[in-house]
């Protein structure tokens, strides 16, 4: 006795769509190679265009992570000070690099007042930072030249801005972004540049039905 099975298509249909998925999950492919090849060049030129500054902590105690913000705030003001009619980035880069050490004994000046005796170091280098957001806007992942300010072990969670253009000194709230600083960094950045970094815009590419591709898309964040 023969038992026949039959199927609800045939293998000719069958390998038709194994061709078609195929082609989608190639175009799909194609896609997110394109959209990851376009952010890593334009990470660039935005980091070509603006200076980050980036405070660590000792470690992630509740008095270290405090002690930061004060670090912070004196560095702040004392930058606010050195970077005032500053409008170029290079000009920046070369008043941050010779006040090296004004900085760094504004730190430890703060830090010997609150009792501690950490070490600060104090350096202008290239940083990779993950996704980061500030106020309305998303920066890219990627490498960005900052001022590191290490406070002792360096073991904490970090705080950071913009310097250049100045987002960080336009008030007494460091993680509101004020008009001022944004017309600061619309002049500095392109339109497209500007566009890409909004929290709102089209910075993550979406996939409607291969939604395991948007893990691959999105960036790593803190």
């Amino acid at each position: 006795m023969r038992i026949k099975i039959r199927f609800p298509f045939s293998l000719k249909g069958k390998k038709r769509i194994v061709y078609i998925l195929w082609f989608v999950v190639c175009g799909a492919v194609l896609l997110l190679g394109g959209e990851y090849i376009r952010r890593q060049r334009m990470q660039r030129e935005i980091a070509e265009k603006i200076i980050r500054f980036h405070v660590i902590a000792n470690s992630d105690t509740k008095e270290d992570q405090a002690l930061k913000l004060k670090v912070r705030d004196a560095v702040g003001g004392r930058m606010q000070q050195l970077l005032n009619g500053v409008n170029d980035r290079v000009e920046c880069e070369k008043v941050l690099y010779e006040n090296r050490e004004v900085i760094t004994e504004t730190a430890e000046g703060v830090i010997e007042e609150e009792g501690y005796e950490y070490e600060v170091e104090t350096v202008l280098r290239e940083v990779n930072f993950p996704v980061k957001t500030y106020g309305d806007y998303t920066f890219p992942a990627g490498d960005y030249e900052a001022l590191e300010v290490v406070i002792g072990a360096g073991s904490g969670h970090n705080w950071w801005c913009v310097m250049y253009p100045n987002m960080c000194f336009s008030g007494s709230v460091y993680e509101v972004v004020e008009e001022d600083a944004e017309e600061s960094l619309k002049e500095v950045l392109s339109e497209e540049e500007y566009k890409e970094i909004l929290e709102t815009g089209n910075y993550r590419v979406q996939f409607k039905y291969f939604t395991f591709l948007n893990g691959l898309c999105d960036g790593n964040e803190e």
